[in-house]
């Protein structure tokens, strides 16, 4: 017997019944659904006005105001790119007068580099870890340049964590290798021989080409031998 023919009054019955519960539903609450439409629709309207009239100028303000940071930065004054030179901001400035920006974000990875090379490694990993960016050469470096703060301040443990998410966000050939060897002598360091083996390997044999593969044949060696491997 076919389906429609199995159909029975009651079963036609409850559905109609259902649908006319629904429909009862849409009429008793109309006004409460239309208010919430119409309030998803104030929020969408607002996200978007929002984006277009404020962050978009906002954008091309904090471009601006970032070029001569960027250039001290690139000649290595990372205090006249952090702080400014009194005509022009500098990064510290952008952040908070831009901070809903991707230009203000970017400022957030320039201040944390320019705080690691001034040696002020706790203030380099709070700008760096401020930064959040998906760009594929800096996202990598922003990750590997808080390990070598870590690193600085004798963290070991916090260092190979930022070393290997490094490797991770974007596999290349210029940041991967350079940060699976820093995490591969952290295991050597630590006296985990088979783990520092098995990156020193991974480089030689994946990244042959770049100048750490030459490095890591050597301490592979190394680290075999004190392993015992």
């Amino acid at each position: 017997m076919s389906k429609s023919k199995s159909e029975t009054p009651e079963s036609i019955e409850a559905v109609e019944s259902a649908l006319s519960k629904t429909e009862q539903y849409i009429e008793d609450n109309q006004k409460s659904l239309s208010i919430i439409i119409a309030a998803i629709i104030i929020i969408v309207g607002g996200y978007l006005a929002y984006q277009k009239f404020y962050v978009s100028p906002k954008e091309s303000e904090a471009v601006k105001e970032m070029f001569v940071a960027e250039q001290y930065f690139a000649k290595d004054s990372f205090n006249l790119a952090l702080n400014g030179d009194g005509n022009y901001s500098g990064f510290l400035t952008i952040i908070d007068d831009y901070s809903v920006t991707k230009a203000g974000n970017l400022c957030n990875y320039y201040a944390g580099v320019s705080y690691l090379r001034l040696g002020q490694y706790e203030k380099a990993i709070e700008y760096l870890e401020d930064y959040d960016g998906e760009d594929v050469m800096i996202a990598p470096i922003a990750k590997g340049a808080m390990g070598d703060a870590y690193m600085e301040l004798g963290n070991d443990k916090d260092a190979l964590s930022n070393y290997i998410k490094a490797t991770d966000i974007n596999n290349n050939e210029f940041t991967t290798p350079i940060y699976l060897l820093k995490a591969a002598m952290i295991y050597e360091k630590t006296s985990d021989y088979k783990k520092a083996s098995e990156l020193y390997e991974k480089i030689v044999k994946n990244y042959n080409k770049s100048g750490e593969a030459r490095k890591a044949e050597k301490y592979l060696t190394r680290a075999k031998l004190k392993g015992g491997l």
